[in-house]
């Protein structure tokens, strides 16, 4: 099972040290596989690839515009957080999750199973997308079978950056994640709503010729699949509710939402205390107690043969 929660908006220092409090009960087996919602203010991030050129603006304009940096352990090179947009931080065990194949779920495959989710939500508002080959998220406005999803071994550099214009691969949904003994962190950024303007003091995730795009652009320009019937575009928590069936859809298991932190919270003392009462001993008071050895009521006797040479009579004796 999946549990979810939205959370609204949150400090990006607050999402960090949240995934780190889940990551350690995910670790201790003192909750389950947990999908974390909501949306940020204004941040750039820049993963373990990334490089500081690709920041565009300078310090004083990301002041004056009110937007931090944060520097994190993610794959991946730099991207916008802003309101509109809606993250996913999924704090699974990757170790009890299964393949295709039935091998164990890898990073890569993980990766390739959260833009499947993607893809999904997209098309419930009948917009298309899919995958480009070497470069991680989701696009926009791929032809028709351009899509690919397996891997290059590098991805390659461009050069140019643009806008969104339609008839353009656009990308609509960044995705970068950490694992550590098996447990994943960090996630997707999925472009709802959000001011791209945002995107404009950066080179996202360190392309230069492929612009971004959002879902309420895309619904805008009416850029949909044909024959498609577009639903409205939601707020962003019911999104994210539409968001968690998808997920539980492509991971193939139950969803359920969480109503707060606090929730989880006892979820997890819950565990706890379970698992430390699975390791104490029924009757803890007794069960180091010494053996009395031998017992007082067991009699010892003399054997006959030292009896006699003592010339006493054979008789029992108490310990």
């Amino acid at each position: 099972m999946i549990q979810y929660l939205y959370l609204g908006r949150v400090d990006y220092a607050e999402a960090l040290r949240l995934q780190e409090e889940l990551v350690a009960m995910r670790n201790e087996q003192r909750i389950g596989n947990t999908l974390l919602l909501l949306e940020h203010p204004p941040v750039l991030t820049l993963g373990r690839n990334a490089r500081r050129a690709n920041i565009l603006a300078s310090d004083e304009l990301l002041a004056q515009r009110g937007v931090t940096i944060h520097e994190i352990n993610r794959g991946g090179d730099v991207t916008y957080h802003g309101p509109g947009q809606l993250i996913g931080y999924p704090i699974f065990d990757l170790r009890g999750l299964r393949n295709a194949n039935g091998a164990r779920l890898g990073p890569v495959d993980f990766v390739r199973l959260i833009e499947e989710t993607l893809i999904r939500l997209c098309g419930e508002f009948g917009v298309a997308a899919g995958r480009i080959c070497g470069l991680t998220g989701v696009w926009c406005g791929l032809p028709s079978g351009a899509a690919d999803g397996s891997p290059k071994v590098e991805q390659p550099h461009h050069s140019s950056k643009s806008l969104p214009s339609a008839g353009r691969e656009r990308k609509i949904a960044a995705i970068g994640i950490h694992v550590a003994r098996g447990v994943t962190s960090h996630g997707f950024a999925f472009n709802v709503t959000t001011d791209l303007s945002g995107f404009t003091l950066i080179n996202p995730c360190g392309i230069t010729d492929r612009p971004v795009t959002s879902l309420e652009k895309e619904i805008a320009q009416g850029i949909v699949e044909e024959r498609a019937n577009p639903k409205p575009l939601p707020n962003l928590e019911e999104l994210a509710h539409s968001a968690a069936r998808q997920f539980g859809f492509v991971f193939g298991q139950q969803v359920r939402a969480l109503e707060s932190l606090d929730e989880l919270r006892v979820q997890a003392k819950v565990a706890a205390d379970d698992l430390q009462g699975s390791s104490q001993p029924e009757d803890p008071a007794t069960e180091f107690l010494a053996p009395q050895f031998p017992a007082e009521d067991t009699p010892l006797h003399v054997p006959p043969e030292i009896e006699r040479l003592r010339g006493r009579k054979s008789r029992a004796i108490l310990a």
